[in-house]
């Protein structure tokens, strides 16, 4: 399941693109197939673990070149290990709002990616995730099942991307099939997962992304820009910005 539409970032073979975050590579996994040349970088070991393993058996199927599997490790956003200018393409998709210095890692970010080079960042919309926290404290306290720390307005985040030295060029939403499964979630308990109602929608949400059928991408199509719980924001980083850097 994707949330980040690539033909918006210009993603072509042998681009290097770092997912900041990447949790269990959803992304880094389409890059790849796309011919990219991928390093995932995740904070929690058996996310980071499990996306080595995964990128290494789509190596042994023939789904990918192993040329293009560039490096899965554990590392802190706020503390890229990587030097100026090095990625063509920098994404991070629902992790920014688990980071308490989001500023810190946006600069990191920013840092990382080479001039003229584009940025994609997903959040939990304002809307889906409003009502998530007003169901349930369990769902954002720092160590649940969300550990969300804020909820992000589209101006806060926009701003803060361009505070960074990046010029967004565009959002959208993605996933309103996916927010009342978050509210049911939040409404029982977000732990618990053998709910008769949350496992029914549990199973509906596994065929869709499987089948896909036409029916769900028409209801995603309408819903997601009022319900989508995600909102994906689109940056570029302006060629003149490694010299302005320097400069400063």
């Amino acid at each position: 399941m994707l949330t980040i539409r690539f033909d918006r970032l210009g993603l072509q073979p042998g681009h290097r693109v770092l997912d900041v975050g990447a949790g269990f590579g959803r992304h880094v996994f389409e890059c790849a197939r796309r011919g990219a040349d991928v390093v995932a970088l995740d904070y929690a070991e058996d996310e980071v673990v499990e996306t080595r393993a995964t990128l290494g058996a789509m190596v042994d199927a023939g789904e990918i070149d192993i040329e293009r599997f560039k490096g899965v490790l554990r590392g802190d956003a706020t503390r890229l290990p990587f030097d100026d200018d090095s990625f063509d393409i920098v994404i991070t998709s629902e992790v920014l709002e688990h980071i308490q210095d989001d500023v810190a890692a946006i600069a990191e970010m920013f840092r990382v990616l080479k001039p003229g080079g584009m940025f994609a960042a997903t959040v939990p919309a304002w809307g889906p995730e409003k009502i998530n926290w007003m169901l349930s404290d369990e769902y954002h306290a720092p160590k649940s099942v969300g550990g969300h720390v804020r909820i992000y307005s589209k101006t806060e985040l926009s701003a803060k991307l361009r505070s960074a030295g990046l010029d967004v060029r565009g959002t959208h939403r993605a996933h309103a099939l996916h927010s009342p499964y978050w509210w049911l979630k939040c409404a029982v308990g977000p732990r618990n997962d053998d709910h008769p109602l949350v496992a029914k929608y549990r199973k509906f949400l596994e065929w869709d992304i499987v089948e896909q059928p036409t029916s769900t991408k028409i209801a995603e199509k309408v819903l997601s820009p009022a319900l989508g719980k995600s909102i994906v924001f689109y940056a570029h980083k302006p060629a003149s910005a490694s010299a302005d850097s320097a400069a400063a």
